[in-house]
């Protein structure tokens, strides 16, 4: 090798060492700034933020006993509001379902309308959705229809439009195309694509996610209460209104049977439907 290809190797080799200085003194800096974040963290939310003499003179533990006298008789009052949130939870998913397929048909890819221009809105639909929490979507269908359980349905309906339809049209997006290509060949419709080609294939998807999504929904009409859509979540916000410390125990272990209770269900209903 000549003494000009041995200066081009040597000059190779320091750029390549030099390159690497940078990105490792690169990530340490990143490492270093990461670190820094979590300390100045710590010690605005955990050092100065936290009230650290009521925790240390025992108050926290004083409060926490009130939650444990149990206000026994407001039982009998959770089995309305109880079922009500099923029924919020059941509509919910429903009607979410019913808003979402024509939202997952411009989202999806391969068999949007109108091309870049429906898929952009079909995504813009999902992002809003999935965007807005659901409380500001009560607050908004309240000052809508009023208060009541109508407002609770709406705004989980619409909240669930972005986690349903996201899911089907990435389904729709992954189907194997040789059965969309064999219909096609053979002159069917478009219809006849997206229900004998399709629909097959997303519909474990779709049931899996539909059962998903009513659990969540579950534990969503718990709290849309708290805008006085109805349903625990209302009866929660009025225990808290009262400072009835063991009526909120009640209402708050009524909760979690019922998810406990979404839970086993949805796990059976997936295992039976899927």
């Amino acid at each position: 090798m000549s003494a000009a290809a041995l200066d081009a190797l040597d000059v190779r080799v320091e750029a390549l060492g030099a390159r690497r200085r940078r990105s490792q003194l690169s990530r340490y800096g990143v490492y270093f700034l990461v670190i820094v974040a979590v300390l100045w963290s710590i010690e605005a939310i955990v050092v100065s933020d936290t009230d650290w003499k009521r925790i240390l003179t025992g108050s926290v533990l004083t409060s926490m006993a009130k939650f444990l006298e149990i206000d026994w008789q407001l039982i009998p009052q959770l089995w309305e509001p109880a079922v009500e949130t099923i029924l919020m939870a059941t509509l919910a998913t429903l009607a979410g379902l019913v808003l979402s397929i024509p939202v997952a048909w411009l989202g999806a890819s391969n068999i949007t309308p109108l091309g870049k221009f429906s898929y952009g809105i079909g995504r813009f639909l999902m992002t809003m959705s999935r965007s807005v929490h659901e409380i500001v979507w009560g607050l908004i269908f309240v000052s809508a229809v009023g208060l009541g359980t109508l407002a609770g349905v709406l705004a989980m309906a619409v909240r669930s439009i972005g986690f349903i339809s996201k899911t089907i049209a990435e389904a729709i997006e992954d189907v194997d195309p040789k059965p969309i290509e064999a219909i096609r060949a053979a002159g069917g419709t478009k219809f006849q694509i997206l229900y004998f080609a399709i629909l097959p294939q997303i519909i474990p998807v779709f049931v899996g996610n539909m059962i998903f999504e009513w659990d969540i929904n579950i534990r969503r009409s718990t709290i849309m209460g708290l805008v006085g859509a109805g349903g625990l979540g209302l009866l929660l916000f009025r225990q808290m209104a009262m400072s009835n410390y063991g009526g909120i125990a009640v209402v708050i272990l009524a909760v979690l049977a019922l998810i406990i209770f979404g839970e086993v269900a949805s796990h059976h209903a997936r295992r039976a439907v899927i």
